[in-house]
């Protein structure tokens, strides 16, 4: 019996024993016309196992290098594609320059710190005032988020002003925020039913038209002559 304990070492165990033995006798072949031919029966084999990697774009190409990687880089065909090396294939990527620095106000996200200091570097007055507005305003949205009360204009100016120690002063009353729509909904609703209520009730005209000409009125004089 034949363990894999004796077996070699399989390089790319997704494609199996059988393309393994098929990878290793590519190998053993001389004639390099027939070795080529052979391989690119192991790459029609190998998109077959592994129809996945066709929606891949230039699939073929990635089929190839697997194929090197199988042979330890040791197999001389004339592919279509230039032969890989060792260090293309396992070259590690860069490290990526993750921010290092946290969050002071998590709440409101990093994206404030950047409006802040934007803000502060402004020199004309207007466009200063300007900046504060909209930071206050961005602050309220932000607020939202996480609470479901309404948040008022004065708490917005004095922690604005903690934050920038006082340089960036928010004006209230220029900006209105609607922290729960549900609310505004349902007195709509409610409005709009009593409008139709008040349009139907009573006895006006909407209970006129209820009646129809089938209904009954008390109202109306019987005529005693009528059929005769």
């Amino acid at each position: 019996m034949e363990y894999n304990t004796t077996r070699s070492k399989m390089l790319m165990p997704e494609y199996g024993r059988n393309v393994q033995r098929m990878v290793e006798y590519l190998l053993t072949i001389e004639e390099p016309a027939a070795r080529l031919r052979n391989a690119e029966a192991v790459i029609e084999l190998m998109g077959t196992l592994n129809p996945h990697l066709k929606t891949i774009e230039d699939y073929k190409h990635k089929l190839w290098d697997h194929l090197y990687q199988m042979t330890d880089f040791k197999l001389d065909v004339a592919s279509p594609y230039p032969r890989p090396t060792p260090e293309q294939v396992f070259k590690k990527p860069e490290v990526l320059p993750y921010p290092q620095g946290g969050i002071a106000h998590k709440h409101f996200g990093k994206n404030l710190e950047g409006l802040i200091e934007k803000a502060m570097a402004e020199t004309d007055p207007e466009k200063k005032q300007g900046f504060t507005q909209t930071i206050g305003y961005y602050m309220k949205l932000a607020y939202t988020n996480w609470h479901r009360e309404p948040v008022h204009d004065d708490m917005i100016r004095t922690e604005l002003a903690a934050l920038t120690n006082g340089e960036l002063m928010y004006e209230p009353g220029g900006y209105r925020v609607y922290f729960d729509t549900r609310t505004n909904f349902k007195q709509r609703n409610n409005n709009n039913n009593n409008n139709r209520n008040y349009k139907g009730g009573g006895g006006g005209q909407g209970n006129q038209r209820n009646f129809g000409n089938n209904g009954y009125n008390k109202n109306r004089k019987f005529n005693k002559n009528k059929n005769k």
